[in-house]
């Protein structure tokens, strides 16, 4: 088994992509980037240099995935978010450094979005349209708004909690306070 890549799309040859992923129209897969098994990188989707993508990961079109981000297996990221990668931009500065960004594993980042570089975005967290996300967002964080912030926390299904700590959608039980 291979990947597919449209005829559009531009993927280095030293790209490693895994079995089963599809790059689709106009997309960039730039050298050194590593993509996982089963995703989907959609329409317009910019993967920069030395990027590692997990497994199972859905891109939707528009999203740019730049140098010193590490996304992890079964996340989404939704249409048009993006992520930054120098805290202090010039565009004359030739001395600038990549701060890293950490997004674990199942987490969903909602459409034009925004992840200001060195953040780690938590396991199954939430990040609703089009916040901005400053700092460290925590495992299973339903978080929006600019700058980001906690409004509750979701269950690994993606639905949100009750004050007990039950997803309303299927059930399962979490201790509040050992998340947060």
């Amino acid at each position: 088994m291979a990947f597919f890549a449209h005829e559009t799309a531009e993927v280095s040859d030293k790209a490693i992509i895994g079995d089963g992923t599809k790059i689709w129209n106009h997309a960039q897969v730039r050298e050194n980037a590593k993509i996982g098994s089963n995703c989907i990188i959609s329409k317009n989707v910019y993967i920069d240099s030395d990027v590692s993508i997990g497994s199972g990961v859905k891109i939707q079109n528009n999203v740019n995935v730049y140098h010193g981000v590490t996304v992890e297996d079964d996340v989404f990221l939704g249409p048009s978010m993006t992520f930054t990668n120098d805290m202090f931009p010039r565009a004359f500065s030739t001395n600038w450094k990549v701060t890293e960004t950490l997004v674990k594993k199942g987490a969903s980042i909602g459409a034009n979005c925004t992840i200001v570089c060195g953040s780690t975005i938590g396991e199954y967290a939430t990040i609703g349209s089009g916040s901005v996300v400053t700092k460290d967002v925590p495992s299973h964080a339903l978080m929006v708004g600019n700058p980001a912030h906690q409004i509750g926390w979701v269950c690994k299904c993606g639905f949100k909690l009750d004050e007990n700590g039950t997803c309303v959608e299927c059930g399962e039980k979490y201790n509040l306070k050992e998340l947060g």
